[in-house]
C-alpha cells in the first residue's frame, strides 16, 4: 500500500520523512541513502547491506573460473603482494 505525505526542508536542507513513512518501509535511524535528483524530483534511496548468501553464487562462479584458468592460491597471492607494493 503506498502512503502519501508532505513534508518540508529546514533552513540546513535537513527533510523529515514522515511516521508514517518510516513505518511502512522500516526506517530506522542511522540508515544511509542514495539520493538522486532530476529536474523536480528527489529520489531517496535506502541503501542497505547485502546478505552474504547472495555472493555465494558469485564465489562458486569465481573459483570456477580460476579453477578452469589453472590459477592456484599461490599466484592470487603473488598478484595482491604485486598490487599491494604498487601504492
Amino acid at each position: 500500500m503506498e502512503t502519501l505525505a508532505t513534508t518540508r526542508m529546514s533552513s540546513k536542507g535537513q527533510v523529515v520523512i514522515p511516521e508514517s513513512i518510516r513505518k511502512q518501509l522500516n526506517l530506522t535511524e542511522g540508515m544511509q541513502f542514495i539520493v538522486v535528483g532530476n529536474a523536480d524530483v528527489v529520489i531517496l534511496k535506502a541503501v542497505t547491506l547485502p546478505d552474504m548468501s547472495e555472493f555465494d553464487a558469485l564465489i562458486q562462479q569465481a573459483r570456477g573460473q580460476a579453477k578452469k584458468a589453472g590459477l592456484k592460491q599461490e599466484d592470487v597471492a603473488s598478484a595482491i603482494s604485486k598490487a599491494r607494493r604498487r601504492k
